[in-house]
């Protein structure tokens, strides 16, 4: 059983996909604390030849709250319109332009307006484009201590939930030891993303943008075997 565990971002890079692929079960955690600085609500695009961030806008609350106690603005109707536009604006001569806005569409009409769970949902609607069939569970429903921290927690939970292996990105390499993990059993792994390279209009490439982007130059077939494929498991 191979497990990997994430905090949800929006609209993340390829690497949070080729990740979840390589896994049978992928548990995002749902009670951290949100990050104003960090990449959880906001992500890079390519508009006009250079990158550009987007974001969902919040409700303005304390910045000690987890990411599913926030929630997006009270202004979302309008900020929705807003985002959608920036997509439309940045890519609608892109060749796969129609599909991937219709996806888009798709995750930001969602209801639940939960920071979490709108996270959730469009990570599980971009999972259902690209046949990705590994099993997504809140880590909230897991029985396990989480007043644990750091490796000592990823381990309970791998323990809970009976991981032989846990693969992380390599940007946990200095975090996490190999031997802590093989006292239980559990082969350690981290994945490295290769740099994936695609035509973006005439421009010069400009990697690790969102998977939107990475959407909108390549077709579905493509960009599934860039999951499947581009990235070693050291």
């Amino acid at each position: 059983m191979k497990v990997a565990i994430m905090q949800p971002y929006f609209f993340p890079y390829i690497g949070y996909f080729q990740l979840i692929n390589a896994v049978d079960i992928f548990v995002l955690y749902d009670e951290i604390e949100y990050t104003k600085k960090g990449w959880i609500n906001r992500n890079r695009l390519l508009k006009n030849g250079s990158d550009e961030l987007f974001s969902l806008p919040l409700k303005k609350d304390s910045d000690f709250l987890m990411i599913n106690q926030r929630y997006l603005s009270d202004n979302w109707s309008v900020d929705k319109k807003k985002l959608l536009n920036t997509f439309n604006e940045a890519y609608r001569k892109a060749p796969f332009f129609k599909e991937t806005f219709i996806l888009i569409e798709q995750c930001l009409n969602y209801s639940n307006i939960n920071l979490f769970h709108f996270l959730y949902e469009s990570i599980k609607c971009i999972c259902n484009h690209l046949n990705i069939e590994t099993k997504l569970i809140v880590s909230s429903t897991l029985d396990f201590d989480n007043s644990l921290k750091a490796a000592d927690k990823v381990l309970n939970i791998c323990k809970v939930l009976k991981a032989n292996e846990y693969i992380n990105p390599i940007g946990g390499l200095e975090l996490y030891n190999k031997d802590f993990f093989k006292k239980d059993d559990i082969v350690l792994h981290f994945l490295k993303a290769k740099n994936v390279t695609y035509k973006q209009f005439e421009n010069n490439f400009i990697p690790f943008l969102s998977i939107i982007d990475v959407l909108m130059f390549n077709s579905i077939e493509e960009v599934k075997k860039m999951i499947a494929s581009e990235y070693e498991i050291l």
